[in-house]
């Protein structure tokens, strides 16, 4: 169900570092991510959504990171994605601003999303893997 690469949508990422509890889900997801134990898929649009969404000042006070910090932060993540520059249309996401994260899902069969996003969570969509972060921990241990 989630042997394949993940995506991971900004909500997971930003959880990951703002969360004061370093044995979270979304915190190890992170760690796996930046030590490359897990495959993960990452595109120019979902990087750059990382990135603009973790230099907003509401977001920074939590994770108190300097923009050259995040950089490192997103460059260590990407050395160690698979990197779909730009994946193909892919039919419509449950919610157009989420459609750059149904591309990249589409872009590879076996690809599995991870969200706290409540309404792509309950999204039932044929075709596509979507789980949240404590589920993915329970059926694929990091």
């Amino acid at each position: 169900m989630t042997s394949g690469p993940l995506v991971v949508d900004t909500n997971v990422l930003v959880a990951g570092l703002i969360g004061s509890d370093s044995r979270s889900p979304p915190a190890r997801i992170l760690d796996a991510l930046l030590e490359g134990r897990v495959p993960f898929l990452l595109s120019v649009a979902l990087l750059a959504e990382y990135r603009t969404v973790l230099l907003r000042p509401k977001i920074a006070r939590y994770h108190r990171l300097n923009a050259t910090e995040i950089d490192i932060v997103l460059e260590q993540l990407a050395l160690n994605a698979i990197v779909i520059e730009e994946p193909e249309p892919a039919p419509a996401a449950p919610d157009a601003r989420d459609q750059h994260l149904w591309n990249l899902i589409h872009a590879r069969r076996d690809t599995a999303l991870v969200t706290g996003d409540r309404r792509l969570l309950d999204a039932k969509v044929a075709g596509t893997t979507i789980v949240s972060p404590t589920e993915l921990l329970r059926i694929r241990p990091m």
